[in-house]
């Protein structure tokens, strides 16, 4: 199948409609992730099929679990732009703020949100060192993180900068490692002033292993001292 095919087909899963000028933007993206990936290393996943439904359709499935329009969202780990770009692909209005620590990254992720014709704010900084500015604790309504680390440590780096009320979605797989990460989680996550309120678990075309969302709402304020340095998060993670 062809990266339009497999991108159609998922949205069609999803219950997303259709719509040509996101769908252009999604195609550009990944023709330009193409080329930025043979001099940068941006991401394992480069077959158009498996880019179309590992990295776009994953992303875009956040779409399904919150409504964001009008919304002012924060994807924290962004790496090469996911989910972030996606979103802002499908979602030209769409108030988001990309960080990644990797500073080649967020430049890739700057010059693609520009050529692509839909900028974005885009650092590059550490999650536990960005929430130090002004406006930035609190100050978001959705934030999202598809970044490989535990559950625990990611919560710490995310839940900070949700507003009461907001959400933290955090992408995930779908196994018996994760249910016991989660588990792992969560006195951390009450802690630092969220409720897991479910998950929403799916399918992605050409790839044979369920994914997850965790919906995590934030109910309290986060306290002050949080987050931490990441060497005292990683050396002693709440739990």
């Amino acid at each position: 199948m062809s990266f339009d095919n497999v991108l159609r087909d998922g949205l069609r899963v999803f219950g997303i409609a259709e719509d040509e000028a996101g769908i252009a933007r999604l195609k550009r993206f990944a023709e330009l992730l193409d080329e930025g990936n043979r001099v940068m290393d941006l991401t394992a996943i480069t077959e158009p099929e498996q880019v179309a439904s590992r990295h776009m359709l994953d992303s875009l499935f956040l779409l399904t679990c919150a409504d964001l329009t009008g919304t002012r969202v924060l994807d924290v780990g962004c790496g090469a732009g996911f989910p972030g770009l996606p979103l802002k692909c499908w979602l030209p209005g769409l108030d988001v703020t990309m960080l990644d620590a990797t500073a080649k990254r967020i430049d890739f992720v700057l010059r693609t949100a520009q050529t692509l014709g839909i900028p974005v704010t885009a650092v590059a900084a550490r999650a536990e060192e960005y929430i130090a500015q002004r406006g930035l604790r609190g100050g978001f309504d959705v934030v999202t993180s598809r970044a490989v680390a535990d559950l625990c440590v990611l919560s710490e780096l995310c839940l900070p900068y949700v507003r009461e009320g907001g959400l933290f979605l955090a992408m995930k797989s779908d196994n018996a490692e994760t249910a016991e990460e989660i588990d792992g989680a969560r006195r951390a996550i009450t802690v630092l002033g969220g409720t897991i309120e479910g998950a929403r678990t799916y399918m992605l075309p050409q790839f044979p292993h369920s994914r997850q969302v965790l919906l995590i709402r934030k109910t309290a304020p986060t306290p002050k001292g949080y987050p931490r340095r990441f060497a005292k998060i990683k050396a002693e993670p709440i739990r």
